[in-house]
């Protein structure tokens, strides 16, 4: 089957550059899987070290599958989304016992696992097994809809399915694997999302969004994200070298991560509408010092958190709360925004136990 013009520039492209990362070497599509997933909402740049970490630390799926979610979410801790983390989890004990601690290799079976939509699936196949299934991510999303000027929305039913029939048609399929890691690192080094470097570009004469000047109003989007804004007030309770952790259960942000003893608030927030209102509806304490009150806010997808901080030191017993030893914070993962003062205020005077 004659391979489409597009297909060819981007294959003798690929063959200039040497785009070294870790992952891109393996074809065991369990090395594979930790990285799509790790990279999934993360910059490479970022997502190395963590990669590298988990392997090192999870060498096998079975090493995966037997260990604890708390053990998973330290090694996680400060890449965010962590309902990536709890789908790995999940995942590698399916393949454990399902599959006998062997990936599965049809593409169909592995996009029924936790966490594994049909880009990762195709990522995964066609990277292992080189499978002719294409991916389409952000970055195929954004050079397939500049090379064709295409202005279908892509958080569309009706886009997605555009540009994935696209995708398939591009595909070379006799180097699956080849082909994939070529359009995304197109995407990532040339076709950028800003300031695309279109004066090198191997397809700058083929590229119909450059010919007609609409390259940086692609890829097309439809909705906007609509934000909210919340305030959390955490209460750091001291007693000796020991603090109150409570982990979260509610179906919500950091899920199943821990943090200290909190409130949410819609009103104006005040140190003394701290002490005097909220303290006593989390923790019965008379006696106490203040350390330290701080105010941190945290970035999410959809929502800003202004975290409110306050440090209290006391010698009362709380016989109905659990202290835990600082020096031994470091084994929990807290949400980025409580992890940064834990590690400015509190183990920064302790020695942690590694």
């Amino acid at each position: 089957m004659k391979k489409h013009p597009f297909t060819n520039k981007l294959l003798q492209w690929h063959k200039t550059i040497d785009r070294e990362l870790p992952w891109k070497s393996t074809s065991d599509p369990y090395k594979i899987w930790i990285s799509e997933i790790v990279l999934q909402q993360t910059r490479v740049s970022q997502g190395t070290s963590y990669y590298l970490k988990l392997i090192k630390n999870y060498p096998t799926v079975q090493d995966l599958a037997n260990s604890s979610e708390d053990e998973l979410f330290s090694h996680w801790q400060g890449l965010g989304y962590y309902s990536r983390a709890r789908n790995l989890h999940k995942a590698a004990k399916i393949i454990a016992t399902e599959y006998n601690g062997t990936f599965p290799k049809l593409y169909s079976q592995i996009l029924q696992l936790p966490g594994i939509g049909p880009y990762t699936a195709a990522a995964i196949s066609s990277f292992a097994y080189n499978l002719p299934h294409a991916v389409v991510d952000g970055n195929v999303y954004r050079v397939l809809s500049r090379y064709f000027d295409s202005h279908e929305p892509i958080d569309t039913s009706t886009g997605k399915k555009k540009y994935q029939q696209i995708a398939d048609q591009l595909i070379d399929r006799d180097k699956a694997a080849l082909y994939n890691q070529a359009i995304m690192d197109f995407g990532a080094l040339i076709c950028t999302p800003s300031q695309p470097h279109c004066d090198t570009c191997p397809m700058q004469y083929d590229c119909k969004a450059l010919a007609e000047a609409t390259a940086h109003m692609l890829p097309v989007k439809t909705r906007k994200i609509k934000r909210k804004t919340r305030k959390f007030v955490f209460f750091v309770i001291q007693n000796g070298d020991a603090v109150i952790i409570e982990k979260r259960q509610n179906n919500d942000i950091w899920k199943a991560l821990y943090q200290f003893p909190m409130l949410e608030s819609t009103s104006t927030i005040t140190e003394e509408s701290i002490i005097k209102l909220m303290l006593p509806r989390v923790m019965n304490i008379k006696h106490f010092n203040i350390r330290s009150y701080n105010s941190h806010q945290q970035k999410l997808t959809h929502q800003d958190i202004f975290a409110h901080i306050i440090h209290l030191t006391t010698t009362e017993q709380i016989t109905d709360h659990t202290f835990t030893p600082i020096n031994k914070l470091a084994y929990y993962a807290f949400p980025k925004v409580l992890q940064q003062w834990i590690e400015t205020h509190l183990l920064s005077s302790q020695k942690v136990i590694n």
